[in-house]
């Protein structure tokens, strides 16, 4: 008889967005002329920059054409691509072997794949509040998982201390969903610790795209040591666009071992044995973020999802509100004012000024009283949320 893996009875039902959408249409249909201002989920809005759907149209024409056909892709990444992604962390002063760049279909999947290389026994460190699926997926493989609060306190940045356990550790940096960033010294810190305890860094790098600070690691191969502890896992979704279209990499050091095995190594073996590579089309696209004229124009978009960010602390600054995030980061985790919970100001700003965002509880037990706000939107909708933000809390008062 087929036995069903039993460790999905340990997930918590998946209710935040399910809850919200309920909570939005029952507004509608009470409300069904109503404009809502949606400042909580984090897509873009822009669409594919002109170089990327070039090249992508390109990819089309050649596979209508049989000197340039392509059937299936190197499970491991097209080095065309491969190569571009190990130049442009060259330009950032991070050498890198073409070979140690994995393309992959995503972040999100590649978040959930790469635990294929570490055993149920090993222990996840989660630091909290925190994007779900890092404690679901090793929910799903029956690994324990430690989580690590953080708070106000310390500007949501934990830092290591020996009293913690943890075999794979877990930073996102511009974090989902505070929006901290980690210093070169805190993230220094997380590093020393990892080679000291044998642990392995996850290193999720999905945002580093909107780091404007000089200062700050966008990857955490700036950082010494870290090629003998760190996976790191990037994503073209919001540094391009490529939400819909689905295209991320990782980075897995040659020589990279743990228990006497040789991680890079098993990546490959993996790769090979679970796909058979992502599409020639994709791949193409993707190769020409990294082009000059690509870096031109994706910075260009990026601008306006800043500047939305701008027009939210602005709004949060002349409130008078506690937050993080937003100068180097797309999202701004504000705390609740008037003492309310996450959910309780997720239901006043519907009902008052038709405005989304994203409770904190939503992102673990230390997200109750926060919140957070995409800059992802339409730059008109972000300036209309923005000022009845302003007049619900200065004019209206709470």
């Amino acid at each position: 008889m087929l036995k069903p893996n039993k460790c999905y009875g340990n997930l918590q039902d998946s209710y935040l967005f399910y809850n919200i959408a309920q909570k939005i249409q029952a507004y509608l249909e009470a409300h069904p002329d109503a404009k809502l201002y949606r400042m909580g989920i984090g897509d873009v809005s822009l669409p594919l920059c002109d170089a990327v759907v070039k090249a992508l149209h390109q990819g089309v024409a050649d596979q209508g054409v049989k000197e340039r056909f392509h059937g299936y892709m190197p499970e491991c990444g097209a080095p065309f691509l491969r190569e571009a992604i190990a130049a442009h962390y060259q330009k950032r002063g991070v050498p890198l072997d073409a070979d140690e760049v994995f393309v992959s279909s995503g972040a999100s999947d590649e978040l959930g794949d790469i635990l294929d290389l570490f055993d149920r026994s090993s222990t996840a460190l989660v630091m909290e509040p925190a994007y779900p699926a890092y404690v679901d997926a090793n929910l799903m493989a029956g690994r324990k998982i430690v989580r690590l609060a953080a708070g106000e306190e310390n500007g949501f940045l934990p830092q290591p201390d020996d009293r913690l356990e943890g075999d794979i550790l877990y930073i996102c940096s511009p974090n989902n969903p505070t929006g901290a960033v980690f210093s070169k010294e805190q993230l220094q810190a997380w590093v020393d610790y990892a080679n000291e305890k044998e642990a392995l860094i996850l290193f999720d790098a999905a945002y580093e795209a909107f780091i404007e600070d000089p200062d700050l690691p966008h990857s955490i191969f700036e950082l010494e040591g870290a090629r003998t502890c760190a996976i790191e896992i990037c994503s073209l979704s919001k540094t391009a666009g490529f939400t819909g279209t689905r295209l991320g990499y990782t980075i897995l050091p040659k020589g990279l071992q743990r228990g006497g095995m040789d991680l890079h190594a098993m990546w490959v073996r993996n790769r090979t044995t679970k796909t058979n590579g992502v599409s020639y089309i994709l791949q193409k696209g993707g190769a020409a973020v990294f082009t000059e004229e690509g870096q031109r124009q994706i910075r260009q978009n990026l601008q306006i999802y800043k500047n939305n960010a701008k027009v939210f602390m602005r709004a949060a600054n002349e409130l008078g509100l506690w937050y993080c995030g937003g100068k180097n980061a797309p999202y701004i985790w504000l705390k609740c004012p008037g003492g309310m919970t996450g959910w309780q100001l997720f239901d006043y700003l519907l009902e008052e000024v038709q405005v989304i965002g994203t409770p904190g509880e939503g992102f673990g037990a230390c997200g109750k009283g926060f919140f957070r706000f995409s800059t992802f939107g339409n730059p008109q909708d972000t300036e209309e949320a923005a000022r009845r933000l302003v007049w619900l809390f200065k004019g209206k008062g709470y």
